[in-house]
Order: structure tokens, then C-alpha cells, then sequence
């Protein structure tokens, strides 16, 4: 079995973890620094950013792919250059990692976005603000993620300290400026894809956004379905071939108020709205990932209950960490699957995550809210 190689090293790689030992595929992952979530498969601590490192951990496996989407074009090109199989490879990925591109490309492909807008100056963001507003959405194009970088703003005043950014980097550069969509929920799709196209999907579900970061997802989506899982799932698959993806692709999405789905981002791994499909589905986003990425036929995304809910765990006692309440946890109910990321607690910190599938989403929601609190009080 070919030997996969995870860049980054994170709870998304901790969590292929599993899957990895249960397919019998050797697994290794490069990590930022001693002691991260992925701990338990590091073979290599170092700089993704630095291409001998990177080249160094490339050199130990078979196929590399990421717990995130920060690795430099240049180092992932240099990698391909080297006969190194990469997936999702550098022409699929510029796309996650730059916002601007990404907009470019999915208006290319025909797909619905928000109203949007390339901005260098204050006087450009303005001009927007006139058309679009009065309020818009400003995001850096690379970087941002669960709420970083990204403002709701009505002045383009209040975009100046980025502006001021860009011209000291001394490269120029621009914002991304979007319209402020007025939307009823926020969804995800996610799909996963062979490198010879084949595809499976998931349903969609809803998510909820605390202070910018993912809090719950259910799926599938409440009153999803017809012609919203529909669309949903003809964008996903539409990305995922435009952009010709390898492995796990998560479309977030809006569902705006006059009943429109248009993409908000895209992520090519596997995704926190993703995370139900742990235990609430046939084969998980983890294990199809590694399926994905190493070319095996894909598993099939079927739901095994008519409702499963994540909640994520944000923040809890200082300094402590989600097994020091397992035991409560556990007594309050037996069904729930808890999974830790092992990491100390503080403030707004994702240290893990509650699942729970069952009959009635509204139960199944309340019942895993309860276990999360668990960890939060």
C-alpha cells in the first residue's frame, strides 16, 4: 500500500490517523512544532514553508497531501517538479489559497458567487461601498480562517490598517470586497474525488457560525430536500471537476433569504462541517480522503441515521483538556462519540468535538449540546 504523507500537523491529520491504520496504509505527517494534535504519526517536526524540509518528508512517502492549505505554491511546484505525487496538486490548491483566484475561477465556471470586487485602494473599496452597500464584506485574500481576516465594514476607512499592510509588503496587492448577502442559513457540501474523476457525496448540512468559527453542524441540511441539496450538490461537483480536486472538497455555502445558494469558500481537505460523517456515515471524510488521494475506489458516503449533529468544543476550563471530563461525558450519554484533539484549553480554542446520530435532529441536537456543555462549564 502506498505511503501517504500528511503536510501539517494538526487535528485534521490526527484524525486520519485512524482510518490510515484501519486501511493498512502507512501514514506519516510534518508537523509545526513537538507536541501538535498529530502527534501520535510524526515523523518529521519542521517549516512547511521551507522546500529542503518539505522535500526531505516528500522523500519518505508516496503521496503527499495536507491538514491545511498554507504550503507555498512555489514549494508545492518545486515537489511536482521532483516526480512527487501531490494531491490535491498546486493547480487545484492556488484556489483555496487565494480568494481572489478562487472568485475568478468559480465566475469562470458559471457557478453563483456574491457581487465581488478586486480592491487596492481605499478610494476603489469606496467606490464598491457605493454600488453594493451599505455594508460589504472585506476579506485578505490568503490566510483567513474561522473569522480571520474577514470584516463587515460601511467605511472603507475601516480597511485602512489593511491597506497600509499591503503597501508595506512592497509587492502591491489587493482586498477581496464582496456584497454583505442577506442569507436565512449557511450550508456546506461535501465531495470527495478520485483522481480519475469518480465522485461521492455527502449530503448537505447546516452550519452554525459562533464569532466566525464553525459551532454545530446537522445533517443532512433541515428541509433540505429537492432542489436545495440538488444545486448544492451540482456545485460541489462542478468545483470539484473545474478545479480538477483530488481527495475531500468542502463548498460552504449561503441560502439567502429570496432562496439562492451561492458559494462563500471552499476548502480542499477534509472540513470541521465534514466531522458527523465520523460516526454518522457509512465511510467517513477522513477515510475517504485517504482513499482519495490514493487512488482507491471510494467509500460510500450513505448516512447511517436520518439525523447526525456535531458540536464543536470552544474553549473550557483553563489549562485543562476534553478526557479530564470524559467520564461525565460518558455518564450523561452513552451514545455520544467524543474526540479530542489534545489540546489544553483557552478561550474560543477548538479542542475538540461531540457527535451523536438518532431519528429526530431537534433531539439529537439538544442531547449533544448537552454533552459539549460538559466540556465547556
Amino acid at each position: 500500500m502506498k505511503r501517504v504523507g500528511v503536510i501539517g500537523g494538526g487535528q485534521l491529520a490526527r484524525m486520519m490517523i485512524a482510518p490510515a491504520v484501519e486501511l493498512g496504509l502507512p501514514i506519516g505527517v510534518l508537523a509545526e512544532a513537538e507536541g501538535a494534535p498529530a502527534a501520535l504519526a510524526t515523523t518529521l517536526v519542521g517549516d512547511y514553508r521551507d522546500l529542503e524540509t518539505v522535500r526531505a518528508f516528500a522523500a519518505t512517502v508516496d503521496v503527499v497531501t495536507f491538514d491545511h492549505e498554507h504550503v507555498p505554491q512555489a514549494v508545492l511546484r518545486a515537489l511536482v517538479a521532483d516526480g512527487v505525487v501531490v494531491r490535491p496538486g498546486p493547480d487545484a490548491l492556488q484556489y483555496a489559497q487565494d480568494k481572489l483566484l478562487m472568485r475568478e475561477r468559480l465566475g469562470e465556471l458559471g457557478l453563483p458567487v456574491p457581487a465581488w470586487g478586486r480592491v487596492a485602494s481605499p478610494e476603489e473599496l469606496a467606490a464598491f461601498i457605493s454600488r453594493h452597500g451599505p455594508r460589504v464584506v472585506v476579506k485578505t485574500p490568503r490566510g483567513g480562517y474561522d473569522g480571520k481576516g474577514v470584516r463587515v465594514i460601511e467605511h472603507a476607512a475601516e480597511a485602512d490598517d489593511w491597506f497600509a499592510s499591503l503597501a508595506e509588503d512592497g509587492n502591491g496587492g489587493s482586498l477581496l470586497v464582496e456584497e454583505f448577502v442577506e442569507f436565512s442559513r449557511e450550508l456546506a457540501q461535501l465531495v470527495a474525488r478520485r483522481p480519475g474523476g469518480e465522485i461521492a457525496l455527502w449530503p448537505v448540512v447546516e452550519t452554525v457560525q459562533k464569532d466566525g468559527v464553525c459551532a454545530e453542524v446537522v445533517a443532512p441540511a433541515p428541509a433540505s430536500d429537492g432542489p436545495v441539496s440538488e444545486t448544492a450538490a451540482a456545485i460541489a461537483v462542478a468545483v470539484a471537476e473545474g478545479l480538477d480536486v483530488t481527495g475531500v472538497l468542502a463548498v460552504e455555502l449561503f441560502e439567502t433569504v429570496d432562496g439562492r445558494v451561492l458559494v462563500n469558500e471552499l476548502a480542499m481537505r477534509p472540513h470541521n462541517s465534514g466531522h458527523w460523517s465520523q460516526d454518522g456515515a457509512v465511510t467517513g471524510q477522513f477515510e475517504q480522503h485517504l482513499r482519495a488521494v490514493v487512488d482507491l475506489p471510494l467509500g460510500d458516503p450513505s448516512p447511517l441515521a436520518p439525523a447526525a449533529v456535531m458540536i464543536n468544543v470552544l474553549g473550557g476550563p483553563e489549562g485543562q483538556s476534553m478526557p479530564d471530563r470524559y467520564d461525565r461525558a460518558a455518564a450523561l450519554n452513552p451514545s455520544a462519540k467524543l474526540h479530542s484533539y489534545d489540546k489544553l484549553s483557552r478561550p474560543g480554542r477548538k479542542v475538540g468535538h461531540v457527535t451523536l446520530i438518532g431519528d429526530d435532529a431537534e433531539r439529537v441536537l439538544a442531547d449533544a449540546r448537552a454533552v459539549a456543555a460538559v466540556f465547556a462549564d
